[in-house]
């Protein structure tokens, strides 16, 4: 990036769904304002999330490392002042972005409102509207900036080739490919596996299911699946994070939790469809660009004090078998009516 281009420093330090929620506001404001580049701020890992935005710069966010302790953070804001931004966009607003912001004052910096009463009236009951959604969140803190954002023409990138790596994974067939990312960070928030068990059965008759998931105890409920259906293929420790959001790209059709796979599809332009158990989509999670019916909800009058907690983390012991009301015929019909069309 030469001296004399503008740029915005964007913040956004995780979590992984969090940070692909970004991505169709950044693809919003570069196709509006192509005289403004922009620096992420954020971890490595999350690079390829931004691969199809042009005028990019990054700042890798190293949490274990260099920038571990409030001397990192300083280290860091000297990063951020040293590229002279025309403003910072923090799109997170926790503790260590409010160093970063301490340190780096004489730069003009604008955070995320994170709605927090809003979410607190929410999960105590007081109320039920939904709120603002997390995208409109990050949009207004580039509409503060003086840069406010149009979604209604949103564009997502071309479905890119698969590598011949990958279709020796997968096969090469004529189904259509449904990924099913059967996991979550909360007991709360996962549809119990043996219900997925059933819709994966139902699905694989016709359609070739593609398994997504990460960590050791994950691998081991995948290759079990894997084995018993013969029309998936487990995903889990064979691609890297590129690799993976080229398949997603592929897909015909997503089938998530409230988790960061229904986000990673949703910015890639793919169909969703999410399940909610002790959240809710009235809290502003919602995958972007979907209908609101592609959401899949448990039974509020059998369990009434959902959502329990805004990400799933607090729940009555009783609530974590509300995903139980959601029939696994609910899915499958919900998933072919969407291919059909």
């Amino acid at each position: 990036m030469s001296k004399d281009q503008k740029h915005i420093v964007v913040i956004r330090l995780s979590a992984m769904g969090d940070v692909a929620m970004t991505i169709p506001v950044l693809r919003a404001f570069q196709q509006q304002y192509p005289d403004v580049n922009l620096t992420i701020l954020t971890r490595k890992f999350f690079r390829p999330f931004f691969r199809d935005l042009k005028r990019v710069n990054f700042i890798d966010f190293d949490p274990k490392g260099a920038h571990k302790s409030i001397f990192g953070l300083y280290r860091l804001s000297l990063a951020i002042v040293k590229t002279k931004p025309l403003a910072v966009a923090d799109l997170h607003n926790v503790l260590r972005t409010n160093v970063i912001k301490f340190f780096s004052r004489g730069i003009y910096f604008k955070q995320i409102d994170k709605g927090r009463n809003e979410k607190k009236a929410l999960v105590k009951g007081k109320s039920f509207k939904p709120i603002k959604t997390t995208i409109e969140r990050y949009s207004d803190v580039f509409k503060s900036l003086g840069f406010p954002l149009d979604f209604s023409n949103s564009e997502f990138p071309i479905k890119p080739e698969l590598s011949t790596k990958v279709y020796n994974l997968i096969g090469q067939d004529h189904k259509k490919w449904i990924g099913i990312a059967p996991f979550a960070a909360f007991k709360g928030k996962m549809y119990p596996i043996d219900l997925m068990e059933q819709v994966i059965k139902q699905l694989g008759e016709t359609y070739k299911i593609l398994l997504f998931g990460g960590g050791a105890q994950e691998q081991k409920v995948l290759n079990a699946i894997q084995e018993n259906n013969p029309s998936c293929v487990s995903l889990l420790g064979t691609l890297s994070l590129d690799e993976e959001l080229d398949v997603i790209a592929n897909l015909d059709v997503m089938l998530a939790m409230d988790s960061g796979n229904a986000h990673m599809a949703a910015m890639m332009g793919v169909a969703v469809v999410t399940l909610w158990g002790v959240t809710h989509p009235n809290a502003g999670f919602s995958p972007f660009n979907q209908p609101e019916h592609y959401n899949i909800l448990a039974d509020r009058k059998k369990f009434p004090l959902i959502p329990t907690s805004v990400y799933g983390n607090k729940a009555p012991e009783a609530y974590l078998e509300a995903m139980r009301t959601i029939t696994p015929n609910t899915i499958v019909d919900k998933v072919k009516s969407i291919l059909k069309a």
